[in-house]
């Protein structure tokens, strides 16, 4: 069984250009020696295995197991098919020489050519991105994407407590260094053998690109800085931004603040992410228009439960100049009215999200206005999610939430199949185990009273779902969307536009 797997992975490899005719005995002997094996004889294989390898390399992993060559765990199991899957992925060089030949046909052959590498790797897991719950929600901001996130296992207490005993050398510094490229991994930092970087220079400064291995969207990029130096919203971010969009039209590109609480999971590494994908953000409309004073840029607030202002130029240049004086003039403003302090005992409060991209020869900026607050009602952030909707978000809204795309945790899954079932049958209150979602829960008996069937039932709370993370995103507006919070919001756009 063994070796008919191995000879199927290595036709995978060679079906997918990771390996050549003339790799195939090389690439088999790296593979047994691998996996501790004496004896190898080539097969003919008929099979189409799709884009994935997972499917072979899980057969594979479980002789391992059985022989007691791993534990059989998800981190042991990982760092092994990384090993395997390093060992057929192309070397660097060759990846950026193809990367290369590549755009010179176009960026878009590029990156197909390197997103399909990630894919045919398994750096990109896209078997196990492909069991995340996803759907659409209609709302007056558009259709805002809820995903539940179950692409991330959790934790085996055996690969924890091995996880102590990790070694902690400091390298890499962070998961977004560019010395994660092959780095073989532990239990307390992932193996990366099949990572593979393109190098860029952005505006003068060497950043790299690569693809996250657990895509939220379609071609989930990460665009990292060469250096481990923390998140910085300023002049460079946008000049980066736009060389980025130069080099890649058919992407967009932006940023998670750099402040904690309104800030993304890694404020250590300055880094952006982008993909080819569209966002209900990217199809939500100018509600009011700015007047700039220049017939070259327009400017106007857009419909969103954040406050957003938009930019759109053919001259990236101005764009940039803009965005700048909107940055600092943000970051001083300060309006009691609406809670807005851009410092309190000595700390800064006030940042943006920028989110760039194309529209035919025009660049396009969405600046989202954050502030970080707390206050011993809202401990957490005051323009942060608020307590009653905890139960669906409590973490951070970062860019891809910023956007319009929920990632919320894997409990829900079985949260929402028990509510499901308890609704069904009847109950009127939840059982203390679901505890957290029994006010919303009885609000939603009495709102949608008679409703049955399992389908209409499962629909409406997916509903329901995506508007309380609706409302998530009108509680993390720095300006709300009533007359106190529309008059703020001009107040602060005429302030820079005068």
């Amino acid at each position: 069984m063994l070796n008919t797997k191995i000879n199927e992975l290595l036709k995978f490899a060679r079906d997918h250009d990771l390996i050549s005719d003339t790799d195939f005995t090389w690439a088999a002997n790296s593979i047994i020696g691998e996996l501790n094996v004496h004896d190898f004889k080539p097969e003919d294989v008929n099979k189409n295995f799709g884009n994935s390898p997972d499917s072979i390399l899980s057969e594979i992993l479980d002789y391992a197991a059985e022989n007691n060559l791993i534990e059989n765990t998800e981190t042991e199991r990982d760092l092994l098919d990384t090993r395997i899957m390093g060992l057929l992925t192309p070397k660097p060089s060759d990846v950026i020489e193809k990367f290369e030949q590549a755009y010179k046909n176009s960026p878009r052959e590029a990156t197909d050519y390197f997103y399909n590498l990630g894919v045919a790797s398994n750096y990109i897991r896209s078997e196990r991105t492909a069991k995340n719950i996803c759907w659409k929600t209609k709302t007056d901001f558009g259709n805002l994407d809820i995903t539940i996130n179950l692409s991330k296992p959790e934790k085996d207490p055996r690969d924890i407590a091995k996880a102590k005993n990790a070694p902690s050398t400091g390298y890499p510094k962070c998961l977004l260094c560019c010395e994660n490229e092959g780095f073989y991994g532990h239990h307390g930092h992932p193996a990366r053998q099949n990572l593979r970087l393109i190098p860029l220079k952005l505006h003068g400064r060497q950043w790299y690109f690569q693809y996250s291995p657990y895509s939220y969207y379609n071609e989930h990029c990460i665009v990292l800085n060469k250096n481990h130096v923390p998140m910085l919203i300023s002049r460079e971010t946008f000049e980066n931004l736009f060389a980025f969009l130069e080099k890649f039209p058919h992407y967009f590109l932006g940023s998670n603040a750099d402040l904690p609480i309104v800030g993304g999971s890694i404020l250590s590494h300055d880094h952006y992410q982008g993909g080819r994908y569209t966002f209900a953000m990217t199809d939500a409309q100018i509600e009011k228009p700015y007047d700039v004073h220049n017939n070259k840029i327009s400017a106007g607030r857009v419909k969103w439960p954040m406050p957003a202002i938009r930019l759109n130029s053919s001259e990236p240049d101005l764009l940039t100049d803009l965005a700048c004086k909107i940055l600092e003039a943000w970051r001083e403003w300060t309006d009691e009215k609406v809670g807005v302090l851009a410092h309190s005992d000595g700390e800064a409060h006030n940042t943006i999200t920028p989110i760039a991209r194309r529209r035919g020869e025009n660049y396009e900026l969405d600046i989202v206005l954050r502030n970080n607050r707390t206050s011993d009602e809202h401990p957490l952030g005051i323009f942060h999610p608020h307590a009653e909707v905890h139960h669906i978000k409590k973490e951070n809204i970062g860019l891809i939430e910023v956007m319009g795309l929920a990632v919320l945790p894997a409990r829900l899954k079985k949260s929402l199949e028990r509510i499901s079932e308890l609704w069904a049958a009847g109950a009127d209150k939840l059982p203390s185990e679901l505890e957290a979602h029994d006010v919303w829960y009885r609000s939603l008996r009495e709102k949608y009273s008679g409703l049955n069937g399992a389908d209409n039932i499962k629909k409406m709370l997916r509903d329901e779902v995506g508007h309380v993370f609706t409302q998530v995103l009108k509680d993390s507006g720095v300006f709300k969307r009533d007359p106190n919070g529309f008059e703020a919001f001009d107040k602060f756009a005429g302030s820079v536009f005068k």
